[in-house]
């Protein structure tokens, strides 16, 4: 990387930030920001694009080129903009709403074709801008302004979405943490393809308190499962709890478990069956407070603009061989095509 002597007052903008007082975007952004110098890109080389949501004022608070584009189709949008320019680094900002909902089928296709994108989902469970409505992520039961009765809906985990699509690289951290915050986002920028970043956000407003499990001081290292590469998946004061085989071979949660127990699960980030990193995945599962923080998977796979640009140069080097131009060759292609006949 190179020391553009960029500082992260730079990638700050002019525009007031319009989030409520205490809402956990505040320090995400700040995180993003901070981090953004360590890229060695310049300014005009990044982009920054949003759907819908509170999240997506985003693009507003980055001195970046940016988009704030249309309900859901952020994916979309970054898909094309990061296949015809190679040269940017294309970040896109949704929410679990904006992502998980209308966005749902943009985001899983842009995971499974392993464009080169940074995606950062913030994680609310909840509707924040449309004034606390349940979301794709909110639990079952969750009682809001469009469910008086309790959700009967079953949320989605947006890990196990995105490691079902085969996404190439798939990790979750938390949005008071900035130092983990900070470690996840240099391991995405560093992976080549799709990278999804899981950020569990606070809305102090409409969903208060929803991680609290995770942040208090008392509470948060038994129910937090820090996953570093290559190290045994232990957690909970002085390490006595650990992810364990169970007798079926799925993942689950032991206390008390000996150092040498060979059913301790060594992570491993590189794994390239994704079934591994859905396991971890699943652990909520057992009880939703659990949550594996870290890296899931970060396998390398064909990158979507680098096969694309490939078909390009090929198809050039025919037209060149053609005799014609570049563009007469292509014209004449497209009007011919190989599905024509003669009438008459």
């Amino acid at each position: 990387m190179t020391d553009l002597g960029l500082k992260a007052k730079d990638f700050k903008t002019d525009q007031e930030v319009r989030w409520c007082p205490g809402c956990g975007d505040y320090a995400i952004l700040a995180a993003v920001q901070g981090f953004m110098p360590e890229l060695g890109i310049p300014r005009e080389n990044i982009v920054f694009i949003s759907g819908i949501g509170c999240s997506s004022r985003f693009p507003y608070y980055m001195n970046t080129y940016g988009m704030h584009s249309i309900h859901g189709r952020a994916p979309a949008i970054a898909t094309g903009l990061s296949s015809s320019r190679p040269d940017l680094s294309v970040w896109v900002i949704t929410g679990d709403g904006d992502a998980l909902s209308i966005g749902g089928n943009h985001l899983i296709h842009a995971l499974r074709r392993n464009v080169n994108l940074k995606i950062l989902l913030f994680n609310n469970r909840i509707y924040g801008l449309t004034k606390g409505q349940y979301s794709p992520t909110s639990e079952l039961g969750k009682i809001t302004k469009s469910t008086p009765m309790g959700s009967l809906d079953y949320p989605f985990n947006p890990v196990s979405l995105a490691l079902g699509a085969e996404a190439s690289f798939v990790a979750r951290t938390l949005d008071s943490d900035r130092k983990h915050l900070t470690s996840v986002l240099r391991a995405a920028a560093d992976h080549k393809g799709t990278a999804l970043v899981e950020i569990y956000q606070n809305c102090n407003i409409f969903n208060d308190g929803a991680f609290d499990v995770l942040k208090d001081n008392d509470t948060r290292d038994d129910w937090t499962i820090r996953m570093e590469h290559g190290q045994p998946l232990r957690f909970g004061a002085g390490g006595r709890k650990a992810v364990v085989h169970s007798e079926s071979g799925a993942f689950t949660v032991a206390e008390d478990v000996a150092d040498d127990d060979p059913r301790i699960i060594v992570h491993d980030a590189h794994t390239d069956d994704p079934a591994y990193a859905f396991s971890l995945s699943r652990l909520s599962s057992l009880d939703a407070r659990y949550a594996p923080m870290g890296v899931f998977r970060d396998v390398d796979r064909p990158v979507y603009d680098e096969l694309m640009g490939a078909q390009l140069a090929d198809a050039a080097v025919k037209a060149d061989s053609s005799g014609l131009g570049r563009d007469d060759a292509a014209l004449d292609v497209l009007l011919a095509g190989t599905d024509t006949w003669t009438v008459g």
